[in-house]
């Protein structure tokens, strides 16, 4: 009896060594990410439900909600909910804003970024890739971090930046006059003006009722941006001038970055590349749609000869390379084959 007594202590004693072993285990599980503590960050931008930004940025967010097991999980905030692009960059250096889609007004907070603006910069849609996904586009975002505690995670792409009018334009001569709305990036201004325009800079969200009751005459964007903000209701024609390939940049605080633990750090790194291979794609597998909705509304398309555009817009590049850093950027863009 004593003995099957000590048996039966023994057993107990084994197996709650085991349960309290298989807790320990699990604890040590969760810590490393497998039920760790949810955090919920925001990620915001200007364009509409289904713009290719929108749907890479839900892209996006499964991915790091995959990585992560649940422990990362990311808000959309499309339409300038969060404010517009200056609103987004100062809650990113804030710690506000988590993520954003920005472009151009990056210039503001790190002027070199101004030479991305340039019209006719770049040869094509392969010049711009080249110099995006290399050194150049490496280089960029580094210095980006260093200067603003912004981080730049990724860029995507964009179809080039066509204008809309009420007016027919042809030639530069057709600009006289025209009160255009460019972002508030003073490349843009500068070479519209140089076309023959009169540049008017304001926030996109003001870029339809604008439009609607007279303010400016006309706009330029992607056609993505421009059909799923329904311009076409507002505009007569879109001038196919090809004059910026563009970029978005998919951008994270510095601050939430580093909140973070080294595995989510490393889950958002690589949910961001994945995300702008699927944005990347879609973005140009959707223009042909894109184009049929905005012509179905009314909107003519008019093709144009864009060398006269190129060079008067290209008469301004030189006032944006005056010091060291900014030609050393633009020439290594210019020279990349």
């Amino acid at each position: 009896m004593l003995k099957k007594m000590g048996l039966a202590a023994l057993a107990i004693v084994m197996s709650t060594s085991i349960v309290a072993c298989g807790q320990k285990s699990g604890d040590q599980n969760a810590a490393a990410g497998g039920a760790a503590k949810q955090v919920k960050l925001k990620l915001g931008h200007i364009a509409g439900d289904t713009d290719p930004w929108n749907l890479g940025a839900k892209k996006f967010a499964e991915l790091v909600d995959q990585k992560t097991n649940g422990s990362v999980k990311i808000d959309l905030y499309p339409s300038s909910t969060l404010g517009n692009d200056r609103d987004l960059i100062e809650g990113m250096q804030l710690g506000s804003v988590d993520f954003a889609l920005v472009a151009g007004v990056l210039s503001n907070f790190y002027q070199p970024y101004a030479i991305l603006e340039l019209p006719y910069l770049f040869r094509d849609r392969t010049h711009m890739e080249k110099v995006l996904y290399g050194p150049v586009g490496e280089k960029l975002k580094a210095d980006l971090l260093k200067n603003t505690q912004v981080r730049g995670l990724q860029f995507w792409e964009r179809t080039p930046r066509q204008l809309t009018a009420n007016k027919k334009v042809t030639t530069p001569a057709d600009l006289n006059g025209l009160k255009i709305r460019v972002p508030e990036i003073p490349a843009s201004i500068s070479a519209w003006k140089a076309m023959g325009s009169t540049p008017t800079p304001m926030a996109f969200s003001e870029v339809y009722s604008s439009l609607q009751t007279g303010v400016i005459d006309a706009q330029e964007n992607p056609l993505a941006l421009i059909e799923s903000s329904k311009l076409q209701e507002v505009q007569k024609y879109l001038i196919n001038t090809n004059h910026v390939y563009g970029y978005v940049m998919l951008t994270m605080s510095d601050a939430t970055y580093k909140k973070l633990s080294p595995d989510q750090q490393k889950a958002v790194e690589e949910a961001a590349k994945e995300a702008t291979d699927y944005e990347n794609k879609l973005v140009y597998e959707q223009e042909k749609e894109q184009l049929k909705k905005v012509t179905s509304a009314g909107m003519q398309v008019v093709d144009v000869d864009v060398t006269p555009f190129m060079e008067k817009a290209k008469s301004v590049h030189k006032d944006f390379a005056k010091t060291p850093a900014d030609k050393e950027l633009y020439d290594s863009i210019v020279n990349t084959k």
